[in-house]
């Protein structure tokens, strides 16, 4: 049988052990070496990925011309650190892209330089994004770690510096309400309910539901490894998941792909998913909110942490602690409230009104 073609910028070659490998050059990009067999979807997924350039980041210029002792010359370094490239590829794009921007305003200057009162100064002055402050202070303390590891410091300055306390929960978690609203837009047979039911009743990132097909179903539950923690999942099949996968047209191996029959990518998901939400009047509404929609399920259903866990793929405690704080303060005031006494309010007071108006005071 004639083996099929790689894609551009792919090819196969023996290493120097006698193991093929299968390999992504493009000029200006780092290469990536795959980890899945070509032409499965878990291949496509990397594939795009290197297309994205995030598998294969873009080549930063002028690396080699850093001054040494420079935040610059660090943060090469770290490029080149397992701390680093052990990263997913989301992680990768994402601290990436926090690290360049720091880079560019601060890259000339000397590591052993820096000091307290900078981070603190550095931190503060992004007050009207707070959120984005706090994960530059957990990235500069990761990074000012490596720096003493590296010897370039004999102290970490950020250890101990707090950021911004931040009220908010996050994404919107979406509502029963909003749940019925979306279904209402996007019956069963449509790529976006069965986009919103892969998420709604398996609790993945998206990063992991552009990856599933119909070679995970199997015995009743659906297989996950997570692209960004590596954990190995099988999750039960909810009954409306099975329903909605039955009710789709079997097309791709892969359940969610593009127009023109691709995986999508992460960001390309999320994008049209984004599209869904908005043509059924729920602009508030995202993909990851879906994931924290069956979390508040869960723990409303009476679930542990360590269930809601063993769905989710969640590593901490804080990530799911607060849903089932929730769930559970709901539940305590709704048995309070059925034990707080019955009176008869207004009649008597009406009856007497110089009662009402001895206790005035």
């Amino acid at each position: 049988m004639k083996r099929r073609r790689l894609p551009r910028y792919v090819s196969e070659f023996k290493d120097r052990h006698g193991k093929m490998r299968v390999r992504f050059r493009r000029t200006g990009q780092e290469a990536y070496y795959f980890k899945s067999i070509p032409w499965t979807p878990e291949f496509q997924t990397e594939y795009q990925a290197c297309l994205d350039r995030m598998a294969a980041p873009k080549i930063e210029p002028g690396a080699s011309r850093t001054k040494p002792g420079t935040l610059d010359d660090l943060i090469v370094r770290y490029y080149r650190d397992a701390l680093f490239t052990g990263l997913a590829a989301s992680s990768k794009r994402n601290v990436r892209s926090r690290l360049e921007a720091f880079r560019l305003k601060h890259g000339a200057k000397p590591v052993a330089g820096l000091e307290r009162h900078h981070i603190k100064a550095i931190i503060g002055g992004m007050s009207d994004r707070p959120s984005a402050a706090n994960n530059l202070l957990k990235l500069l303390k990761t990074l000012l770690t490596f720096a003493v590891d590296e010897r370039m410091r004999r102290d970490n300055p950020a250890i101990g510096i707090r950021g911004f306390r931040i009220k908010n929960d996050g994404l919107h978690t979406w509502s029963e309400e909003e749940i019925a609203q979306f279904e209402a837009r996007h019956p069963i047979g449509s790529k976006a309910r069965l986009a919103m039911a892969l998420m709604l009743y398996t609790g993945q990132r998206r990063s992991d539901v552009v990856r599933m097909g119909w070679q995970h179903v199997s015995r009743g539950g659906i297989k996950v490894r997570q692209q960004k923690t590596g954990e190995s999942l099988d999750i039960p099949l909810h009954a409306e998941l099975e329903r909605v996968i039955a009710g789709t047209p079997r097309e791709n191996l892969t359940f969610l792909v593009t127009e023109y029959g691709k995986p999508f990518s992460n960001a390309g998901f999320g994008n049209w998913f984004r599209d869904r939400c908005d043509e059924a009047g729920l602009p508030q509404c995202s993909a990851h909110g879906l994931r924290k929609a069956i979390a508040r399920r869960l723990a409303e259903g009476g679930s542990t942490n360590q269930q809601i866990k063993a769905v989710t793929g969640h590593r901490t405690e804080s990530e799911v602690s607060r849903y089932t704080r929730a769930a559970e303060q709901k539940m305590l005031a709704g048995q309070a409230m059925k034990r707080l006494p019955k009176r008869e309010t207004g009649t008597n007071l009406a009856n007497h009104p110089e009662e009402g108006s001895q206790n005035e005071d």
